[in-house]
C-alpha cells in the first residue's frame, strides 16, 4: 500500500488558538493525507490538546519583532528543507519566504499559500514605514510566482487580484457546526450568576478593535439591565486595558478577563453571552475588510451581536438580521445599541433565532468545497508521483 501524500504546514503562532489552521489540518487528515503542522512555543504556551495529526512547535530564542521574523523563517526553513513533502503550506506573509525557498529546493514539492489578512497593511506595519516595505518586498517577489492562493473573504481577494493579476480562492474562516454534549455552567467557568452577559473574544485583541470603548460603554449601561462585558482572549490592547480597569471602582465589577481559550472551550463562553461585539475600526485597510471569526462565533452559538461598520461584516449581518451596525466607535453608540437589543426580550430572540437559522448556512461543512477544488487534484498528483516511482 502507498503511503500518504505529505503535506507541512506552517504558521508563526503557537498553534493553541489558531482555528482556522486547525480546520484546514483535520480536512486534509480526515482527506487521507499525512499532515504535520509546524509552528513556535513560547514561555507563557500552553500544552496543545490532543491532536489526530502531528505537530512541531520550535522554540526560539527571540519572541517578538525582527530578530523573531528572522530567526523563525530561517530555522523554519531548515525543517523543511531536510524533511520530505509533497506539499507545502504557507500560512501569512510572516511565513512565505521559508516555504518559497524551501519548495524551491525539494523536487516535486508542490506549495499553496493561505493570507489570512492584508498583512502589510496592519496597524503595526503601516505605523512602521521602513519594516513595512521589507515585507512588501517580499510578497511583491513572492506572490505573483505562488500556484494556489486562499484568502479569507472576497473584497481581500479582490484586492490581490488587482495587485498581482492571479486568481485567488476565497476559504472564509467559519465555525463548524456546534452541537457540544453539555454546556458548562457558569459556576464552571467562573462567571457570574443572574447578569446580562456582553462578549468580546479573540486572540488578537490589539488596539483599534474597539475594545477600549466597549469598556467605556460599560459606565453607561443602565443599571437595570444587570449587564457584565467578559473579555476573553488576549492581544496587544489587554495589558493596559486589565490596569486601567483594576484602577477603576466603576468598572472593577462590570469588566471581567478571562485567558484565551481553546475553540471548544471558548464556545462555552459565548454560549452563555447575550451579546457579542465585534468593534474593529476602518482605519486601515486590513481592518476594513477584515471578516473576523468571532462573528460566525456568536453565530453559532446563538448570540446576537452589536458590530462596527465594516464592509464585510455588515454583509453578513445585514443580511441575515442577526444584530445591530454602529455608525461610530463611541462608546454611547456601543452602549445604545446594546441597550436596545437587551431591553426587549422578543427582539433578542428573534435575532437568537436567525443567528441559529443562519448556522445552518455558514459552516465550515459547507464551506470546505474551496478546499476540495486545490487539494484533490494536488493528492490526485501526488500519489501519481509516489506511483510512478515505484515503476
Amino acid at each position: 500500500m502507498q503511503s500518504k501524500p505529505r503535506i507541512i504546514v506552517s504558521v508563526t503562532n503557537d498553534l493553541y488558538t489558531d482555528q482556522r489552521v486547525h480546520k484546514v489540518c483535520m480536512y486534509l487528515h480526515e482527506h487521507n493525507w499525512d499532515v504535520l503542522l509546524v509552528g513556535r512555543r513560547r514561555k507563557t504556551s500552553k500544552d496543545l490538546d490532543h491532536r489526530p495529526y502531528a505537530t512541531h512547535r520550535m522554540r526560539l530564542l527571540f519572541e517578538k519583532g525582527a530578530l523573531f521574523y528572522a530567526a523563525f523563517n530561517f530555522r523554519l526553513f531548515l525543517f523543511l528543507l531536510v524533511r520530505k513533502a509533497d506539499v507545502v503550506l504557507s500560512n501569512d506573509l510572516d511565513t512565505l519566504l521559508a516555504n518559497f525557498l524551501a519548495k524551491k529546493m525539494k523536487r516535486n514539492c508542490s506549495m499553496v499559500y493561505d493570507s489570512h489578512e492584508l498583512f502589510t497593511e496592519v496597524p503595526e506595519l503601516t505605523a512602521r514605514p521602513r519594516v513595512r516595505a521589507i515585507w512588501l518586498a517580499i510578497e511583491r517577489w513572492i506572490f505573483p510566482k505562488l500556484e494556489q492562493v486562499f484568502t479569507v473573504n472576497s473584497s481581500i481577494a479582490e484586492i490581490y487580484e488587482q495587485r498581482y493579476g492571479k486568481p485567488i480562492h476565497v476559504l472564509r474562516n467559519v465555525s463548524p457546526l456546534w452541537s457540544p454534549a453539555t454546556v458548562k455552567s457558569r459556576t464552571q467557568l467562573g462567571l457570574p450568576q443572574d447578569r446580562k452577559l456582553i462578549i468580546l473574544q479573540g486572540a488578537g485583541i490589539n488596539v483599534d478593535r474597539g475594545a477600549e470603548e466597549a469598556v467605556e460603554a460599560m459606565r453607561l449601561m443602565p443599571e437595570a439591565l444587570n449587564c457584565c462585558l467578559i473579555i476573553v482572549g488576549d492581544g496587544d490592547a489587554i495589558p493596559q486595558l486589565k490596569a486601567y480597569v483594576a484602577q477603576d471602582p466603576a468598572l472593577v465589577q462590570h469588566v471581567l478577563f478571562y485567558d484565551k481559550q481553546p475553540y471548544h472551550e471558548l464556545m462555552q463562553y459565548t454560549a452563555h453571552a447575550h451579546i457579542g461585539l465585534s468593534l474593529d475600526k476602518d482605519n486601515n485597510p486590513n481592518y476594513q475588510f477584515s471578516l473576523p471569526n468571532k462573528l460566525f462565533d456568536y453565530m453559532h452559538a446563538g448570540t446576537p451581536m452589536v458590530v462596527s461598520n465594516i464592509q464585510e461584516v455588515r454583509r453578513v449581518v445585514e443580511q441575515y438580521q442577526i444584530g445591530v451596525v454602529i455608525d461610530e466607535h463611541s462608546p454611547a453608540a456601543i452602549a445604545r445599541a446594546v441597550t436596545g437589543l437587551l431591553s426587549d426580550d422578543e427582539v433578542w430572540k428573534a435575532h437568537q433565532q436567525r443567528c441559529l437559522e443562519a448556522a445552518k448556512i455558514e459552516n465550515w461543512e459547507q464551506e470546505i468545497a474551496q478546499l476540495h477544488q486545490v487539494y484533490q487534484p494536488l493528492w490526485s498528483r501526488a500519489m501519481s508521483r509516489k506511483h510512478d516511482s515505484k515503476n
